[in-house]
């Protein structure tokens, strides 16, 4: 690409937002789409996302916020997703031709309620993006922790080589490290396992199971995700790697992760209805579990998913969290 590229956000959340300011900080254009108009006020006028990561100050100069996607995509180069997964259907599905032969790289790490796909596989079956032309942004990285600039990594996976090296470039500077990787479907999977993980340790950690049992269960869901992901896809890949393990132990470890914060009120007998109304933000995990499942049972042989089936107990069929869990206290090792 001869000249510096200019990107389309589609989300205004706390990861758009990190987002957003890392491209700014090296010098970036972004078109952003917001969903609230007062949003999109503040951001133009301000330069301050008023609902998520207030304290960061964005450069005004080099950023464009509308309710207009079409707008938003109109001069974009590179389109980067950042809705939850849960409203990506409603905002495309009227909308088959409007990502057609554009680069998308999914910063989302869920799976489409509506369908029932990771975000690559509904990109490509329902909007017309190419393989090629399509990516994904991992972590591990919180985007409280890139808001203070605290050093983190990102993970850019692209089978395409080019638009790769386009954004580790622009998304790294002093307090971010872009990794690269070809395997979009290891690293999109990976990031959707990791949600219903982290409930998982929430729930223990309700339960008190303790350090212990907590180490356990983590050790249990590498090897879980490692065979889940390899139902999907047979390549060789080292699950030690950051876009794997090292996502999935921030996400079940960190105070940041709402995922870990909704098994946690799971195992205070909260309902799941009332959970996600009293969360200011949209735990990915919790729409994740029941596709998941369902995956992990739709070949003749079943794929062996002690922590999924319990966070699926639990969640989906209401069951007791403590005898759930004293259940699979007995299945790890």
């Amino acid at each position: 690409m001869p000249k510096k590229p200019i990107f389309g956000v589609i989300g205004g959340g706390s990861f758009g937002t990190a987002l957003t300011k890392i491209l700014n900080d090296n010098g970036y254009m972004v078109h952003w789409y917001v969903h609230e108009p007062s949003v999109v006020e503040s951001i133009n006028a301000l330069g301050v996302n008023p609902s998520y990561l207030k304290e960061v100050r964005l450069n005004s100069a080099l950023l464009k916020a509308s309710v207009s996607l079409t707008e938003t995509l109109k001069e974009a180069d590179i389109v980067l997703l950042v809705v939850p997964s849960a409203y990506v259907h409603n905002l495309l599905k009227d909308r088959p031709l409007l990502l057609k032969d554009r680069v998308v790289f999914s910063a989302i790490k869920g799976i489409v309620p509506e369908t029932g796909q990771v975000i690559q596989d509904y990109l490509l079956t329902h909007c017309n993006v190419l393989d090629e032309t399509f990516g994904v942004i991992a972590g591990p990285a919180h985007a409280e922790e890139i808001a203070l600039e605290r050093m983190s990594y990102l993970t850019v996976a692209s089978t395409s080589v080019p638009w790769a090296l386009i954004l580790q470039q622009a998304l790294s500077n002093h307090y971010i490290k872009v990794n690269l990787s070809k395997d979009t479907v290891g690293t999109e999977y990976a990031a959707v396992l990791k949600n219903v993980y982290a409930m998982a340790a929430g729930i223990a950690d309700g339960l008190d199971f303790g350090d212990n049992f907590q180490s356990v269960l983590i050790s249990n869901a590498v090897r879980e995700m490692k065979r889940f992901i390899s139902r999907m896809q047979k390549l060789k890949r080292n699950i030690n790697q950051s876009a794997y393990l090292g996502d999935l132990l921030v996400t079940a470890y960190s105070k940041h992760s709402r995922n870990r914060q909704f098994g946690y009120y799971l195992a205070q007998q909260m309902s799941e209805e009332e959970i996600k109304s009293s969360m200011s933000m949209v735990a990915e995990g919790a729409y994740a579990v029941r596709p998941l499942y369902a995956m992990a049972r739709n070949q003749e042989k079943k794929l062996k998913t002690p922590i999924l089936d319990a966070v699926y107990q639990v969640l989906a069929e209401k069951k007791s969290p403590k005898e759930v869990f004293e259940a699979l206290k007995l299945q790890l090792n």
